[in-house]
């Protein structure tokens, strides 16, 4: 059978390839001293919280599940909107947020919107694999930028500037950043989205983990700009949806009507019982449990961070959001002797049955130097696995 090239640029996602790994061993260690801990995929320990589950049941129940508008439940977006006035302080007007199957569908759609083949996007080297891959299917090519651990892992207007050429569309940006939890300092972001607009080009920011800051610096929706920029967001972090595959969009006005047609022929609407059940994530109830939670991520890299560094992991940036640690492993890994952090991830995995993200995903610039660990998992398991680890490592 003969595939497309398109099929073909799109590398495999090793981070699940890790997962399928050690989801193979874990079954081996069940019910031993030392089962299987997973610090590698992104995804919150937490769920759904009560009043979302029972707006999701009372939808099944009514029979509420037809489809939708391609652009979402009015009174969702409505939701989304007031979220934006009453958490940062930005009017986006409901018309012109589009909800959307999952935070891939929204860049999926951006990106067959905005990229023309050939088109050439600037990201960052490290930038969560799958943003790139959604460039390339869009038939744009992106183009990686080495960051260092100076510019928190994050473009520069300088940098974007340098790098512009004549292919060049736009940039897709992420704040708070997959794999290393860094944001763009708000200033800086101004100056970048200023280049790109100079020129003609778009800007595009993955903000799924907003909710997830730390720090009252770097805590604000890139909307503030400008409404020429286009947001990405979903309700799989800080809200705890990532099965229910919801998300959303915010795009300039004049974009809804086609970003609406695409949606109509790709996805004819997100999921109806995910909308209903979206709707009780902005109860007064539910907001102070995301918020109890969000303490609680910030209470795990408050205590995972340092711990990291005092076993020879050290996190060059510490992270202002999200839940990762982007950690540089070149001593640890040569205290094992292993080389690089794809040997240095499976010889944890196999001898401390702790699971954790090479950096081979996340770009080029020097990925056998960083794995990622996640801490979307419980304190106790958190410090079982830095107990495990201090007893590998010496």
């Amino acid at each position: 059978m003969q595939f497309s090239s398109r099929a073909e640029r799109i590398e495999p996602f090793y981070v699940m390839e890790v997962a399928k790994a050690a989801q193979a061993l874990a079954r081996e260690v069940a019910g031993t001293r030392e089962p299987m801990i997973f610090l590698n995929i992104g995804e919150p320990d937490f769920t759904a919280p009560p009043l979302v589950q029972e707006a999701a049941a009372r939808a099944v129940q009514r029979g509420t599940t037809q489809y939708t508008n391609a652009l979402g439940l009015e009174p969702l977006r409505e939701r989304i909107s007031g979220w934006y006035a009453d958490r940062f302080g930005v009017q986006v007007p409901a018309r012109r947020i589009v909800v959307t199957a999952g935070a891939s569908a929204a860049l999926q759609l951006a990106c067959l919107a905005l990229i023309n083949a050939g088109d050439e996007i600037l990201m960052p080297d490290p930038s969560y694999p799958c943003n790139r891959h959604f460039v390339s299917a869009a038939e744009g090519k992106a183009v990686l930028i080495p960051t260092t651990a100076e510019e928190r892992y994050q473009l520069s207007a300088a940098k974007v500037e340098a790098a512009w050429g004549p292919k060049t569309r736009g940039v897709l940006l992420a704040s708070p950043s997959n794999p290393t939890g860094t944001s763009i300092a708000p200033e800086e972001l101004r100056r970048i989205h200023a280049a790109v607009q100079s020129r003609g080009g778009v800007t595009l920011i993955d903000e799924i983990y907003l909710g997830l800051s730390y720090e009252e610096r770097f805590g604000h929706t890139a909307l503030a700009i400008d409404e020429n920029v286009i947001s990405i967001n979903s309700f799989s972090k800080y809200f705890n949806m990532t099965g229910w595959r919801l998300g959303w969009m915010v795009v300039p006005e004049a974009m809804v009507p086609v970003v609406e047609r695409l949606a109509q022929n790709l996805f004819i609407c997100a999921s109806t019982v995910s909308q209903h059940a979206a709707l009780a994530c902005f109860e007064p109830e539910s907001i102070a449990e995301y918020e109890r939670r969000r303490a609680e991520f910030k209470a795990r890299r408050d205590y995972f961070i340092p711990a990291l560094q005092a076993l020879g992991l050290p996190v060059p940036v510490v992270p202002d959001g999200a839940f990762y640690a982007w950690a540089d492993c070149t001593q640890a890994a040569e205290r094992l002797g292993v080389s690089g952090s794809w040997d240095f991830a499976y010889e944890v995995m196999r001898r401390a049955h702790v699971a954790v993200t090479p950096g081979r995903d996340f770009g080029a610039f020097e990925p056998q130097r960083f794995v990622r660990f996640s801490t979307a998992n419980s304190m106790a398991q958190l410090e079982e696995s830095v107990a495990r680890l201090r007893t590998l490592l010496g």
